[in-house]
């Protein structure tokens, strides 16, 4: 025991007393410039010689640093630390990128299941008719999936859309099945007196409220998920100031110089620098916690009429009820409908079946049983409680790199920015802009403005993701307020909503309004590919050239 302390501090003196001037020749330091690929080693010094043209490495001692060594050192330390940072947030990244990719395939699932379901009840119950209202319940269904997707359709517009195509084919195989098909011109004044009349009673404004409820939830769950990717590329490409590259080399490098290749920094010294560095990211630590919070609150209002699952997987109700009523008061439609397009010249079908091809078959409706461990809501509990270990990481990322990569572990001897000592002496700043006015590491002055932007389109995805200015049925720029349409659409309040929107009813983004949060934009109209669509824009994702400040 006597022989190791004696060992050890026989070790530590002559780390303390080691010189640039006992150094015979700069072997060493140049094979860890090769060998860490910083630059060129032609132009190295094969001895030491002075220092006095350099900046930050500077030393009384003889030095194994060229200026131009000096500029390649700090290249590599600051594409160090990034790639460090990169590495820290993958796994983050990796989690929040593969459910988007999951949400969209559920999605898309979804919609599949609740369309099929759909043609099934119109099937079984209306069979003539089935055929040719397969194509409108498919484009429904279709822009349902455009919506969730971000796409600026509006959830009024959608149901409106799928009901006026669905008169025309009720009134022709329901109310008047008799005769054979009518004139495409007499089908459109059919289809246009479809709002005036309200053939389907409550069912079109119930379905599109329970859609826009339900639908906003998951609309605003992806948005949020996308937002939360960006702020990970922002911060991981973050661009650092000439203040912190100059502290990473002095942290990284400067020992190199005087032939320490091995040496780490101080623990309080790497925590002063890093802090430093990264103090514009730290102060994206509360809204990160409070948008992973948000996230939970969402989660947990997604139920009941806001369970996007049971809501689509319910379309196949409303539709039937919606058929069913118009049937019933088919003789008063028909009236209605010859006092507004007159009566159709059409020639009598020339066969008709036993039974009457718009007969409906009473068949029990039941929602297919859900696979509890596959649902919607399985799938947001399983994402949130791994990413709830996630939710300190801006708080904790300094100190992170530091224990985890870049300081020295030890008591032994450490580098001090100077010299080898046996511990860093002076004041440890906190993490954040205000802490770093007692850093003699680093001077900081203010948040980095690519930072400021990624807090607002923070603080404003908080905001959607607590139902504070959730839009109701447009697009996630706006908040939609105003009169109910003609068929009555309204909330189980009472509240009746339209498309409209003005800079009073608070559309407008968080913040100084310079700041929009970016949505996932999709086509209006068109064919649902959200496998391919999810692949480019991941993959664009992923790219370091996308992010903030490249």
């Amino acid at each position: 025991m006597e022989l190791q302390k004696m060992m050890i501090c026989c070790f530590f003196a002559a780390s303390v007393g080691f010189s640039s001037e006992s150094i015979s020749n700069c072997d060493e330091v140049r094979k860890v410039f090769q060998l860490r690929q910083i630059g060129p080693v032609k132009s190295l010094p094969e001895r030491p010689q002075e220092g006095s043209e350099l900046q930050v490495c500077q030393s009384r001692n003889l030095t194994c640093c060229t200026k131009k060594m000096e500029e390649r050192y700090q290249v590599a330390a600051r594409r160090d630390v990034q790639n460090l940072l990169q590495t820290s947030s993958s796994s983050l990244k990796f989690l929040i990128s593969r459910n988007v990719a999951a949400f969209q395939e559920s999605f898309e699932s979804l919609m599949k299941a609740a369309e099929n379901q759909t043609n099934v009840v119109l099937q079984a119950s209306y069979r003539n008719m089935a055929v040719e209202a397969s194509g409108p319940v498919r484009e429904l269904f279709t822009d349902i999936g455009l919506f969730l997707l971000g796409s600026e359709l509006n959830i009024d517009d959608i149901t409106r859309r799928f009901f006026d195509s669905l008169f025309p084919l009720v009134y022709n195989h329901l109310i008047n099945p008799d005769l054979s098909h009518i004139a495409p011109g007499y089908a459109e004044c059919v289809r246009a007196a479809r709002r005036s009349l309200a053939p389907f009673g409550a069912s079109p404004g119930i379905l599109a409220n329970q859609i826009g409820r339900s639908g906003v939830g998951g609309r605003v769950l992806l948005q949020a998920l996308h937002l939360g990717i960006e702020v990970i590329n922002t911060t991981d490409h973050l661009a650092f100031s000439r203040e912190c590259r100059r502290a990473l080399l002095r942290m990284q490098f400067c020992p190199h110089c005087q032939g320490l290749t091995q040496s780490k920094p101080c623990m309080g010294f790497c925590l002063n620098v890093m802090r430093g560095c990264l103090a514009s990211m730290a102060e994206v630590d509360p809204h990160w916690r409070e948008f992973v919070r948000s996230l939970e609150g969402l989660s947990k209002r997604m139920h009941g009429s806001q369970d996007l699952e049971q809501v689509l997987l319910g379309v196949h109700n409303l539709v039937h009820d919606a058929v069913a009523h118009a049937q019933n008061i088919g003789p008063r439609l028909s009236a209605q409908v010859h006092k507004v397009c007159g009566r159709p010249s059409r020639q009598p079908a020339q066969s008709v079946s036993g039974q009457q091809s718009g007969a409906r078959e009473s068949i029990p409706l039941k929602s297919p049983p859900r696979e509890t461990g596959d649902n919607l809501a399985t799938r947001r509990k399983e994402f949130l409680n791994s990413l709830r270990q996630y939710r300190t990481f801006y708080g904790g990322l300094a100190d992170q790199l530091c224990v985890s990569e870049l300081a020295s572990t030890d008591s032994l001897a450490c580098w001090n920015g100077a010299d080898i000592v046996k511990s860093y002496t002076f004041q440890v700043v906190g993490n954040g802009i205000k802490a770093q006015a007692d850093n003699l590491e680093v001077r900081v002055k203010e948040v980095d403005p690519v930072v400021n932007q990624i807090i607002d389109k923070l603080k404003h995805v908080n905001q959607l993701l607590q139902g504070k200015s959730i839009p109701k049925f447009g697009t996630l720029d706006q908040i939609e307020t105003g009169s109910g349409d003609s068929e009555g659409r309204g909330d189980s309040e009472g509240r009746v909503y339209s498309g409209d929107c003005d800079d009073e009813d608070g559309c407008g983004g968080s913040g100084g309004g310079e700041v929009k949060t970016q949505i996932l934009r999709v086509p209006k109209r068109g064919n649902l590919n959200l496998k391919a669509h999810r692949a480019v824009h991941l993959y664009s994702e992923m790219q370091p050239g996308c992010a903030a400040g490249q």
